[in-house]
């Protein structure tokens, strides 16, 4: 599955070239002061950026993901204490506003 994956992303990305190649028949889709080529060219910028982040991720290590899953839980018990202690102090606060009745 994972080759076929590469193989297709790199289908995409040839063909995004190919057509690249064709949109420099047209100079206004490449021109940024053309709101459509303004539009292309942002189109473009993007898709050549992502290509370049998807060839430099890596998938990470048990030893790396053990530690971002411990600091992501860390930081679900600490906003959680915060949320906890933030009611238990509005609760008194509400009754004495309302009239406690």
């Amino acid at each position: 599955a994972g080759v076929v994956v590469i193989y297709q992303s790199r289908f995409v990305f040839s063909s995004l070239f190919a057509m690249a190649s064709k949109l420099s028949a047209m100079p206004f889709l490449t021109d940024k002061n053309n709101p459509v080529g303004f539009c292309v060219q942002g189109a473009m910028d993007f898709g050549m950026d992502s290509r370049r982040l998807i060839q430099r991720c890596t998938k990470p290590d048990a030893k790396e993901f053990k530690k971002i899953a411990v600091a992501c839980a860390i930081g679900f018990c600490i906003m959680g204490f915060i949320g906890y202690t933030v009611k238990l102090v509005f609760i008194p606060i509400n009754n004495i506003i309302v009239g406690g009745s």
